[in-house]
């Protein structure tokens, strides 16, 4: 989940370039309209099942239920799902996740816990973007880890970019415990 333009679908090709060579990965590609990112994903040869909300601002659990049949989950062993751009509506529907993951993006600002406190109490690892453009804006990295933990004590921070590749082993490292674990139970 995250803002449009954070690098959503950046950050999730780098994930699936890392993992498709041990994990079966599906995505679940939603957006109001259009399938740009679901064409781009699925060239990464993953199999990627498009969501169209049709003008809705979120998905919700019996959305992503009927799309992952689709998957045929019973050969993935990583279901990704890219939730619409908003920091608002994705935050207060239950998509039936394991597990929550959120993108906020240097250029954003370190604003946005104060702004949008549900989404960042409610995710499991904030990946903050675009670390490689830091020096061109003012945002306080501390701060924003400071309020995030307030606010979700046992939220992960992990400072990436999607683009130079900067972090993105401290993620993956997070995926394959996280599906492990879930394998386990």
């Amino acid at each position: 989940m995250s803002s449009p333009g954070s690098g959503k679908t950046t950050t999730l090709l780098r994930t699936v370039k890392a993992l498709k060579n041990e994990m079966n990965i599906g995505v679940l590609e939603a957006d109001i309209d259009s399938e740009v990112d679901a064409n781009k994903v699925s060239q990464s040869g993953v199999k990627v099942i498009q969501l169209h909300t049709g003008g809705m601002c979120h998905l919700d659990a019996d959305m992503t239920k009927q799309s992952l049949n689709g998957l045929g989950t019973e050969n993935i062993d990583l279901a990704v799902l890219e939730n619409i751009g908003n920091l608002v509506c994705p935050a207060e529907f239950d998509t039936g996740a394991s597990r929550n993951a959120m993108i906020l993006s240097i250029p954003e600002g370190d604003d946005k816990p104060l702004k949008y406190p549900l989404m960042f109490s409610i995710v499991d690892v904030l990946l903050i973007n675009k670390i490689d453009a830091k020096d061109y804006f003012e945002f306080d990295l501390e701060a924003v880890k400071e309020r995030v933990r307030k606010l979700n004590p046992n939220i992960k921070v992990i400072p990436i970019s999607a683009k130079t590749g900067e972090g993105i082993e401290e993620w993956i490292d997070w995926i394959r415990k996280e599906v492990k674990i879930w394998k386990e139970n």
